[in-house]
């Protein structure tokens, strides 16, 4: 549920609807799976939308947008470090884990706090699989993380 002042739209794309909301200025989440939605259609949500499309149509493989994350805790740093994985690239949760500069022990926790990412595709949690190369746990489910990381994988290396 999104409070009075954020703004919500349903965009169409090739993984299904998404949902888009953006609050003063700054997108606050991107979801799968989205009840229609029309909202007022600001700035930013314009040039989320925009991006996104460019992004489907292969024309964009980096965007531009002012985000509101979480900044705190390990939520705060695993989304940080998912900024640092570039277009193309995949990396492991284990590797992610190691990044984060914590024992592979972890890596449970690692992968809870990538399932609460609030902003889909924008920061890249679909870049994220298993030690063997599989695709797992993705909240927008398993066929959509495919279906994105195949939108990269002309370039698609595991790092």
């Amino acid at each position: 549920m999104h409070d009075v002042d954020t703004h919500v739209i349903t965009i169409d794309s090739p993984v299904g609807p998404l949902a888009l909301a953006a609050r003063d200025g700054h997108i606050t989440s991107i979801s799968f799976g989205a009840r229609p939605a029309r909202g007022v259609v600001d700035d930013v949500l314009e040039r989320a939308a925009t991006q996104l499309e460019e992004y489907f149509a292969g024309q964009r493989t980096e965007f531009d947008l002012p985000l509101e994350l979480p900044t705190e805790g390990l939520l705060g740093r695993v989304l940080a470090q998912l900024g640092e994985i570039p277009f193309g690239r995949a990396v492991s949760y284990k590797e992610l884990t190691l990044a984060l500069g914590l024992d592979v022990s972890r890596v449970r926790e690692v992968g809870a706090a990538l399932g609460r990412n609030p902003i889909a595709i924008v920061v890249p949690c679909h870049r994220v699989i298993g030690s063997d190369g599989s695709l797992t746990g993705f909240g927008g489910g398993l066929e959509r993380k495919r279906r994105l990381l195949d939108l990269e994988s002309p370039q698609l290396q595991l790092a």
